[in-house]
C-alpha cells in the first residue's frame, strides 16, 4: 500500500475516532437499560447499521462535492466544526435509553446519523472522492470507537491537547477541500504556493483562534 493511499485512510480513521466520542457516549446511554445479554447485541446491530448508513451518506456527499462551490462551502463548514470541537462545553447529550433491543438499536442508528454530519463531511473531504478509502477507514475506526470509547474519552479528558490535534486535523482537511474546489483551483492556478501552504496556515489559524477564545471564556 502506497503512502498516497495510506495517508487519507489514517486521516479518516483519526477524524472518525476524534469526532466519534459523543457517539460512543450515546451508544452507552441507549443500551444501558437493557439486560446484560442484550447490550452487546444492541451495540453490535446498532453499530453495524450505523456503519452502513455512514457509508451511504458519505457516498452521497462525495458526489455532491463534485458540484462547483459545494466543496468550497463544505470546507468552510468544516472550519466551523473544527472550532466547535475546540469550544464545545461538553454538555451531556439528552438521549432516551431504549427499554427493548429494537428501541436501543433505533436510537443508536438515529443518533449516529443526526450527530454524524461532521464526520460525514470531514471523511468525504479526506477521502479525495475514493469510496474504497471511506469504507476501509470506517470499518477500522467505528469498532475502535465502540469498544474503546471510554478509553478515548478518558484520554481526551486527561490530555486536552488531543482535542487541539483533532481540530487541527479537521482544519487541514477543510483547507484541502477548499483548495480542490474547481472554482478555487481556477483562481489559484497561477499561485500554486498558496494551495501548498493553505492547509498549514489553516491548522495554525484554527488552533490559535480556539486557544485564544478558550482563554477568554475562562476569564469571563
Amino acid at each position: 500500500m502506497t503512502w498516497d493511499m495510506l495517508e487519507p485512510i489514517l486521516i479518516i480513521i483519526s477524524i472518525d475516532i476524534i469526532l466519534g466520542g459523543d457517539n460512543a457516549v450515546v451508544i452507552a446511554l441507549a443500551s444501558r437499560n437493557l439486560p446484560e445479554e442484550q447490550r452487546n447485541k444492541a451495540i453490535l446491530f446498532g453499530t453495524g447499521l450505523a456503519i452502513v448508513a455512514r457509508i451511504l451518506l458519505t457516498t452521497v456527499a462525495l458526489y455532491m462535492l463534485q458540484i462547483p462551490f459545494l466543496q468550497l462551502i463544505g470546507g468552510i463548514l468544516l472550519f466551523f466544526i473544527a472550532l466547535k470541537l475546540l469550544l464545545d462545553t461538553g454538555e451531556d447529550q439528552h438521549i432516551t435509553p431504549g427499554d427493548s433491543l429494537i428501541a436501543a438499536v433505533k436510537t443508536i442508528v438515529f443518533a449516529d446519523i443526526v450527530m454524524g454530519f461532521d464526520n460525514v463531511l470531514a471523511i468525504a473531504g479526506a477521502s479525495h472522492n475514493n469510496i474504497v478509502l471511506v469504507i476501509i477507514g470506517l470499518l477500522v475506526s467505528v469498532p475502535i470507537i465502540v469498544w474503546g470509547s471510554r478509553f478515548i474519552l478518558m484520554l481526551m479528558d486527561r490530555f486536552p491537547l488531543l482535542i487541539y490535534f483533532g481540530a487541527g486535523l479537521l482544519a487541514y482537511t477543510a483547507a484541502e477541500m477548499i483548495a480542490e474546489d474547481s472554482y478555487v483551483l481556477h483562481i489559484l492556478y497561477e499561485f500554486p504556493k498558496i494551495t501548498h501552504w493553505l492547509p498549514l496556515f489553516s491548522v495554525m489559524f484554527v488552533v490559535l483562534l480556539g486557544y485564544i477564545l478558550n482563554k477568554r471564556k475562562l476569564k469571563t
